[in-house]
C-alpha cells in the first residue's frame, strides 16, 4: 500500500497484470516545491514497483523534496549472507536508494544493517512507547514480573529500558530454513506465578514465541503476553493462537490490518510516525 500526503493511492491493473498509475490523483494531492510525504506499507513485492512509479512520476511532474516512511522494511530479516543465501535486504535497499528520497524513516528495523544500507535513513522505535500501555492493561508489576527478550538481538534493541526485571533467551536457528532448533532462557526467577511480557520486533508464525512461552511456563509464569511491532498474517496459521500459552498479542498495523480481536490487539502506527 502506498500513501501520499496522508491519502491512500488507488492503483488499477491492465489485463496482462501491468500496473496503471493514476497521475491525476497524484497531482491533486501534491504541490510543486512542497514536501511529498510517502507512506510505504509492504504487502507484496508489487508495492516496490508502485513506489518506484510514484516517485518517478513526482520527480518528472511535481518536483520537490520527498520523504519516505517505511512501516516495515521488506526483507529486513535477510540482513546477512550465509552459504549461498542471497543478501536480499541489500538488493531491496539499492532499489529504494535509486529513488533518491531526501529522508527515509523506518519503523523498528530488524537490525542496524537496514539503516546502514539505506541512504539518509533514521529509525523510530514504537515498541518501547507501547510497553507502557501493555503493562498498564495487563496489570504488570515491574518489581515482581519480567520482560523476556527471546534472543540477543531483541535484548540489544530493547534491553536498555530501565525499571524492569529482564530475562534473555538463547536460540539456535537453522539459517537455511529459518526454523528455531532450540531456545533456552539464561538466568532464573525468584517466585512462581509471575507475569511475563515477551518483547520483539517481528512475528511470522510465532514459533520463537511459542518456544519462549513454553520455557517461561516451565519457570512458573502464570500469564504471558507478547508485544511485537511487526506481526504477519501468518500468525493465524501458526500454532500460537490455539496453544493457550500466550494470553494476548499486542502489535501495530505496520503489517496487520484491524480489527483487533480477543487474542490480538492492534495499535495504529500513524501517530508514532513523524
Amino acid at each position: 500500500m502506498i500513501r501520499l500526503n496522508g491519502e491512500t493511492l488507488v492503483f488499477e491493473a491492465y489485463p496482462n497484470g501491468e500496473t496503471r498509475v493514476d497521475g491525476e490523483q497524484i497531482l491533486a494531492l501534491t504541490e510543486a516545491g512542497a514536501v511529498h510525504r510517502i507512506g510505504f506499507k509492504y504487502e507484496t513485492d508489487a508495492d516496490l514497483i508502485k513506489l518506484m512509479f510514484v516517485k518517478c512520476f513526482l520527480d518528472e511532474r511535481q518536483p520537490g523534496p520527498a520523504a519516505l516512511d517505511i512501516c516495515y522494511m521488506p526483507y529486513s530479516r535477510m540482513d546477512r549472507t550465509e552459504g549461498a543465501s542471497a543478501f536480499t535486504l541489500k538488493y531491496t535497499a539499492r532499489m529504494i536508494n535509486a529513488m533518491n528520497f531526501d529522508q527515509v524513516t523506518v519503523v523498528e528495523p530488524h537490525s542496524d544493517v537496514t539503516l546502514a544500507l539505506l541512504d539518509r535513513s533514521r529509525a523510530v522505535y514504537p515498541t518501547l512507547e507501547l510497553l507502557g500501555r501493555v503493562t498498564a492493561e495487563t496489570g504488570f508489576d515491574p518489581s515482581a514480573d519480567y520482560l523476556f527478550f527471546p534472543d540477543a538481538g531483541a535484548h540489544k534493541r530493547y534491553g536498555r529500558v530501565e525499571g524492569f526485571r529482564q530475562l534473555v533467551g538463547r536460540k539456535e536457528r537453522d539459517f537455511r530454513t529459518g526454523r528455531i532448533q532450540k531456545l533456552d532462557i539464561a538466568g532464573g526467577v525468584d517466585r512462581q506465578g509471575f507475569k511475563a511480557v515477551i518483547v520483539d520486533d517481528l512475528c511470522s508464525y510465532g514459533g520463537t514465541f511459542l518456544l519462549g512461552a513454553e520455557r517461561l511456563r516451565e519457570l512458573g509464569a502464570a500469564h504471558i503476553y507478547l508485544l511485537v511491532t511487526h506481526c504477519e498474517n501468518a500468525i493465524h496459521q501458526g500454532k500460537l493462537p490455539a496453544s493457550g500459552l500466550i494470553d494476548r498479542v499486542y502489535t501495530t498495523d505496520t503489517i496487520l490490518d484491524g480489527p483487533s480481536t480477543d487474542f490480538i490487539q492492534i495499535y495504529p502506527i500513524g501517530g508514532l510516525l513523524p
